[in-house]
């Protein structure tokens, strides 16, 4: 009788744990969605305690493909994505989203890297390494850091509007969004077909390794930097590209390097005049270079924008091919910036890191244009 009476009291424990135990993410995100289907993914994920990639991937066999994302392949795959003719380009970060519409540009022979042989240097030898045979200038315009792309998945589900939608879609170590490639074109399906099943992971439902970001790194004190001869380099630059160069001599951040900046050279304005600068360049029709990027790739947009507002949290850039959205909220600083000749206007999120960069429209090796500069130089600026 006794044994009887803990055997039972054993079953019910068990039976209360079993239903104490999470269920699996899958069933979670399905009635996440069903709660809340205008929820976006990355939002889904947040809430979930997961990455954007493990939702993905509890579908896996259900319109969701793993693709090989091992080695050469994330740059092989974009290669290939140059023939898919339209697409819409989506890159973020945690403050901002780029989405662009039309048709990758490819580099001709002489450019690719068909032409970087043993004799290159070690510089050109890294750079060809992060093209994938186009994506410079044009209206899909891309600059890649292929060493973050870890995950890769083709999508074939409907859409929100029911109609079924394909995508490639691309993720760092932490399982977060790197890039998404939509088709916008009937044309483009077969090419995606061919593509899926060359890089179709063998594997398909191998673990997918989620590794937790890295802290920040501790930024170097600005006791321990040499301010003098960091603004000296600053004014010497005569490229704005050296920036970057001078940032890693000096293991400085980005923004602290704003902050050290020569007298004048970088003004810090408030984030509010996000708002201010987009819509004076619809009004004044100014032709604007906007950068969003993460770790792994940066997507640059260059011309006029017509139709700007916000939306709840967010302000945006809403035209048809082009459309930019930014967290207003998670904005903590914005600077005017002069360096090289050119004039940049920046917003950093509240933890410092970049979260968007503009630029005047001009051609290379000439001026900017004086509508750009005016339009940043009309910005209220902060006394630092």
């Amino acid at each position: 009788m006794l044994s009887r009476l803990v055997l039972a009291l054993l079953a019910s424990l068990m039976l209360a744990h079993v239903h104490a135990a999470p269920a699996p993410l899958a069933e979670r995100w399905a009635g996440l969605r069903a709660e809340q289907p205008k929820l976006h993914i990355r939002d889904a994920a947040r809430a979930l305690g997961a990455s954007e990639a493990e939702l993905l991937a509890t579908n896996v066999g259900q319109g969701v493909t793993r693709l090989k994302s091992d080695a050469d392949a994330p740059r092989e795959i974009m290669r290939r994505a140059l023939d898919l003719g339209t697409v819409l380009a989506t890159t973020r970060n945690e403050s901002g989203v780029i989405d662009r519409t039309g048709v990758a540009s490819k580099l001709k022979e002489k450019d690719g890297e068909a032409s970087a042989g043993a004799n290159e240097d070690s510089e050109r030898a890294a750079r060809m390494r992060n093209i994938a045979g186009g994506y410079l200038g044009g209206e899909i315009d891309l600059r890649f850091n292929f060493s973050n792309w870890k995950h890769a998945f083709a999508v074939v589900q409907p859409g929100r509007d029911g109609k079924i939608a394909r995508s490639l879609q691309f993720f760092n170590a932490s399982g977060t969004s790197a890039h998404k490639i939509f088709l916008r074109s009937e044309a483009g399906v077969a090419v995606f077909d061919k593509l899926v099943a060359e890089f179709r992971l063998d594997e398909q439902d191998a673990p997918l390794t989620i590794v937790k970001a890295a802290p920040k790194a501790a930024k170097k004190p600005d006791a321990g930097v040499d301010v003098k001869e960091f603004q000296s380099a600053w004014k010497e630059m005569g490229d704005v590209h050296e920036f970057k160069q001078i940032l890693g001599e000096f293991q400085l951040s980005r923004e602290q390097a704003l902050r050290l900046a020569p007298a004048g050279a970088a003004e810090r304005i408030a984030p509010a005049a996000l708002r201010s600068l987009l819509e004076g360049a619809a009004a004044q029709q100014v032709a604007i270079m906007a950068f969003v990027g993460n770790e792994a790739v940066t997507q640059i947009f260059s011309g006029k924008i017509v139709k700007t507002g916000a939306a709840g949290d967010w302000y945006n850039v809403l035209d048809p091919n082009f459309n930019l959205h930014l967290r207003e909220s998670a904005l903590g600083s914005g600077w005017v910036v002069k360096r090289g000749g050119v004039t940049s206007v920046e917003f950093f999120d509240k933890n410092g890191d970049l979260a968007v960069t503009f630029f005047g429209v001009r051609a290379r090796a000439t001026p900017q244009p004086q509508a750009w500069a005016d339009l940043a130089q009309s910005l209220p600026r902060l006394v630092r």
